[in-house]
């Protein structure tokens, strides 16, 4: 497999749905710090894509490589991308209790240790005053900034982001652009799934769009000239 430099590579990435193939051969590559924007009509497949990634979705077939390493069938790669690739669905889960409950929720090393953390995580989505409430109180757009600040906690090397500004008030959107910019400044790479690109002006450096299965790159207006897609095709 080519591409030793990326942090992901993927070869002949196949899903079907029934007798539609949703997902048909796709070759494509994440970089370090790469922000990629994944656009598509609903049903194109973009949240199968994302679980695929995650290690959340069997595929049907595809070889996947991590940093460099030997390339490998989603069934042997899958523990691999789970601890690499975190995935955000557009309506975070929450968990019965408080705020700190849900940032807490698997950290490991002390109690002390964790409660310095899950408040190094509230004061970076500026949300100190929620700590004690009930996590399941909160706004679309608040719950949106624990999901992020849960997933700030375990540093993943790449984030995969579902709709994250879907359904939220100019308010609440620009909050969580911020932290996608501060995220990215941070040195994570960022997927975003989105209808709305025009939200992500100044923070994506590249678009990919799916389309019949297929994955297209598309230029973004002051960003690095557009890369082949895959196996070297033009886009």
């Amino acid at each position: 497999m080519s591409g030793r430099g990326n942090l992901l590579c993927v070869r002949g990435l196949r899903k079907r749905h029934g007798h539609r193939e949703l997902l048909r051969g796709l070759d494509f590559d994440l970089s370090a710090h790469d922000c990629v924007l994944l656009t598509g009509e609903n049903g194109a497949g973009k949240s199968t894509l994302l679980r695929i990634l995650a290690g959340l979705e069997r595929p049907d077939g595809g070889a996947f490589s991590l940093a460099g390493a030997h390339a490998l069938p989603w069934r042997r790669a899958r523990k691999a991308l789970g601890r690499t690739i975190l995935y955000l669905h557009q309506q975070p889960w929450m968990f019965d209790g408080s705020v700190a409950y849900n940032l807490g929720y698997g950290l490991r090393g002390s109690r002390r240790s964790r409660r310095a953390r899950i408040n190094e995580a509230l004061a970076w989505i500026e949300m100190e005053a929620f700590a004690d409430t009930p996590a399941r109180t909160l706004s679309g757009g608040e719950r949106q900034r624990i999901a992020l600040a849960r997933a700030w906690l375990r540093q993943p090397a790449v984030m995969l982001l579902d709709e994250p500004t879907a359904n939220l008030d100019r308010d609440a959107r620009q909050r969580t652009l911020a932290l996608l910019h501060r995220l990215h400044q941070e040195g994570m790479t960022l997927v975003i799934a989105s209808h709305d690109p025009d939200h992500f002006g100044g923070l994506i450096r590249r678009h990919l769009h799916l389309d019949d299965g297929r994955l297209g790159e598309q230029p973004v207006p002051g960003g690095p000239p557009v890369r082949l897609v895959g196996g070297g095709e033009p886009a």
